[in-house]
């Protein structure tokens, strides 16, 4: 298997052409949304389509509510949760400052790449719990090996890149270990062809599909509060 993997990698490269890679300029610094579909979008998507069951209810999300409509299945409310006014904002909270957000309110929290932005993501997470009904399950993505955010970094910081072993450890100090799942995306080809800024649909599904445990990309967590 891993020889065919490599087989693909280099008619991949081959494909791609060894110049866009063997540049010291990305091939976008938009991670690929010029292109395409970037490809840790591409990951955080399949994780919401496989755990949509989870939602339904009411319904937080960071910064709009794209992934909710798209996803989500017999809501009752969807809200919007933002650090500051927003068009979109039906909320106004930090989710590191506990009195700025609702106790026990829903059911469902989509949480996409928010995570490497705040500098206390523990304190991030805590918040997150707080909003949650008994049984209600956050969905939440963070990045792994990345390019970093430009435009996030100049607005309120990029502190973090995760691995699944260490946001796994700071989601079961909240929710505890019997309630988090963690899952990775990615492999060594799709995390270069995401620092490069190559969009998705650039690689062949079965490329993006393959995960080593060595390159994550996109990291996945289903946490239910109990």
């Amino acid at each position: 298997m891993i020889t065919e993997i490599s087989r693909r990698v280099r008619f991949t490269i081959t494909r791609l052409g060894w110049h866009d890679l063997k540049n010291i300029e990305p091939v976008s610094r938009l991670f690929g949304l010029d292109r395409g579909t970037p490809i840790d979008r591409y990951y955080i998507e399949h994780f919401l389509s496989e755990k949509k069951v989870h939602i339904k209810g009411n319904i937080v999300e960071i910064a709009d509510n794209f992934y909710s409509k798209k996803y989500g299945t017999d809501v009752n409310t969807y809200e919007v949760l933002h650090v500051e006014k927003h068009p979109n904002a039906t909320i106004i909270g930090d989710l590191t400052k506990k009195e700025t957000l609702p106790s026990g309110k829903f059911d469902c929290f989509i949480c996409t790449q928010v995570l490497n932005f705040i500098f206390d993501f523990q304190g991030a997470i805590e918040g997150a719990y707080q909003m949650l009904k008994p049984g209600g399950i956050m969905l939440a993505t963070v990045g792994g090996i990345s390019q970093v955010s430009r435009y996030d970094a100049d607005r309120w910081g990029h502190y973090w890149s995760f691995y699944p072993q260490g946001i796994g450890k700071a989601f079961e100090n909240v929710f505890g270990v019997e309630n988090v799942e963690v899952k990775a995306f990615g492999n060594s080809l799709s995390a270069i062809s995401f620092i490069k800024g190559i969009a998705a649909e650039e690689l062949k599904k079965a490329e993006l599909d393959f995960y080593d445990q060595d390159y994550p990309v996109t990291i996945t967590i289903l946490a239910q509060k109990k």
